[in-house]
């Protein structure tokens, strides 16, 4: 199963959880079956590239996104592509995976969206 936290950088683990899911520099993808770490690029349009950031996250074989917040619409796009949301993340991506495991979270919803990215 392959974790993925919207991120400002390229350390792995250590690196901070983004706010804003759609505009993090880079997604931090953690295979919790394996220990694998990798990070890759947003390259979406939001990015100056091409495609959504849940296609993006689809090919990566991405499961789970777990983030500070994000739009209803991001959250509706993400579980198109069968991917499960969870909210309220913050510090590193290590401490958002823990929060994820120690359910500290709470899945997306459109009632715990960010209003104000409606987009």
């Amino acid at each position: 199963m392959i974790i993925c936290v919207p991120t400002e950088g390229d350390r792995g683990l250590d690196e901070a959880v983004c706010q804003h899911f759609g505009r993090a520099t880079t997604f931090t993808l953690y295979d919790i079956d394996t220990g694998n770490i990798r990070v890759v690029e947003n390259r979406s349009e939001h990015m100056g590239g091409v495609g959504t950031p849940p296609e993006h996250l689809s090919r990566e074989g991405v499961n789970i996104v777990i983030a500070g917040g994000l739009g209803p619409k991001a959250i509706d796009m993400l579980n198109n592509y069968d991917i499960e949301v969870f909210v309220g993340a913050g510090g590193t991506v290590r401490e958002a995976i823990e929060l994820w495991r120690n359910k500290s979270i709470e899945r997306a919803t459109r009632d715990n969206a960010c209003r104000d990215h409606a987009h």
